[in-house]
């Protein structure tokens, strides 16, 4: 039963916050009454999405290391994010299964992270936040009691690596806590607040000398909105209100991988882009903002004005991956099955995502299947991690 403890966290969030109505903007955002729905995914295509999961599956399956890890051994997120996607698929075998978290526990620290030796000549040293928040969602998932210890220490060491300074980072989340300097991006802030949502439960089962952890959430939502291009609830100066990036995201308060541009006051904007986009709308969810509230609203109606699956918008194929596995996961958690376009046009998102991704899939000449980006910035060269990215969105759009 716990090996779906995930989707019921899922599911709370869809039912605990009202679906979006009209957008701040005034467009019309129409959401179609259930009673007149279609069954979201139809049959055929249903089918087709599984056989490219299982073709997937059959091909890390068949690249998992003997020590039980896929990519890089030194980052056990790499492993953590294709055991999370295919033990949601429930096409991992047990003894898979076995070396890999067997792996991840090893990377297991006393002070509760899950993370390699850090390299002092690595900007963000061992990405302790990123590896954490992933391996202890994957242990997780696997719904294997004997791993409740770590995640529960884990969920400490995440909440005290919450960005406290009094400065534009504070409720964020960076790469790593010991780095001495002051940082925190969406990137990695989304990470551990899906990471504490999702593993929530297992503070219940803590023993009751025990400390109970979570993360500040009222800091979390001070620093979302400080990435958003919205500056009704955004303080920083460099928050835009241009109608194509407005209520999207950048990618940390003080920046944007999308980059930035002087309007014609001669002040500097940022620009938003999707993937961060679709980050912060989720972020909102996880730290409890209703789905009527403008800023969430509003960044919806920026995801419906820019929908696209042939790049990642702002940024081309960069993060294309990423971005897929960010938008399914938004997109199912607030429920919204049809979007209505700024053109009029009415699409079903996992239908169009499904496709999408079947066309992308690169087919072995053994039936196995993988995907990987041409575009290889942010380790989407690594074929394992694009993988991995492609069944979690796959699964997402099938739920």
């Amino acid at each position: 039963m716990m090996r779906y403890l995930s989707l019921v966290i899922l599911a709370f969030f869809v039912v605990s916050h009202p679906s979006i109505g009209a957008d701040v903007t005034g467009a019309s955002v129409t959401l179609i009454p259930p009673e007149q729905t279609p069954a979201a995914v139809p049959e055929s295509l249903r089918q087709e999405a599984y056989a490219a999961i299982q073709r997937a599956s059959n091909w890390l399956l068949a690249r998992q290391m003997p020590e039980g890890h896929w990519s890089n051994a030194d980052f056990p997120a790499l492993t953590a994010l294709p055991v999370w996607a295919m033990v949601r698929a429930q096409t991992i075998d047990e003894a898979a299964l076995a070396r890999a978290t067997a792996y991840m526990t090893a990377t297991f620290n006393e002070n509760g992270s899950f993370c390699r030796v850090p390299s002092v000549e690595r900007k963000g040293g061992g990405l302790c936040n990123y590896n954490t928040a992933l391996v202890m969602v994957a242990l997780h998932a696997t719904g294997d009691a004997a791993f409740i210890p770590m995640i529960q220490q884990a969920r400490t060491f995440i909440a005290a690596t919450q960005h406290f300074g009094d400065d534009i980072y504070h409720g964020g989340m960076g790469y790593d806590p010991d780095t001495g300097r002051p940082y925190a991006d969406l990137s990695n802030s989304i990470l551990a607040y899906e990471a504490m949502r999702l593993t929530e439960s297992v503070e219940d089962l803590r023993q009751q000398t025990g400390e109970r952890a979570d993360l500040d959430w009222e800091a979390a939502r001070q620093f979302i909105q400080r990435v958003q291009n919205r500056p009704e609830s955004n303080d920083q100066p460099w928050a835009g209100d241009d109608p194509a990036d407005y209520g999207g995201f950048a990618y940390k308060p003080d920046s944007s991988m999308a980059g930035s541009f002087t309007n014609e006051q001669g002040e500097i904007r940022l620009r938003s882009y999707g993937s961060m986009t679709y980050a912060g709308l989720l972020s909102f969810i996880y730290a409890a903002v209703d789905q009527n509230d403008p800023r969430v609203q509003s960044a919806f109606d920026w995801a419906r004005r820019h929908w696209t699956l042939e790049e990642n918008p702002g940024m081309g194929l960069q993060g294309l991956f990423y971005y897929f596995q960010t938008l399914a996961k938004a997109l199912n958690v607030i429920g919204v099955d049809v979007l209505t376009l700024e053109s009029g046009a009415s699409i079903n998102w996992r239908v169009e995502l499904i496709k999408r991704l079947i066309s992308l899939q690169q087919i072995e000449a053994d039936g196995t299947g993988y995907w990987v980006n041409s575009e290889g910035r942010w380790w989407e060269a690594d074929p394992t991690l694009v993988t991995a990215y492609s069944l979690l969105a796959l699964d997402m759009a099938l739920r």
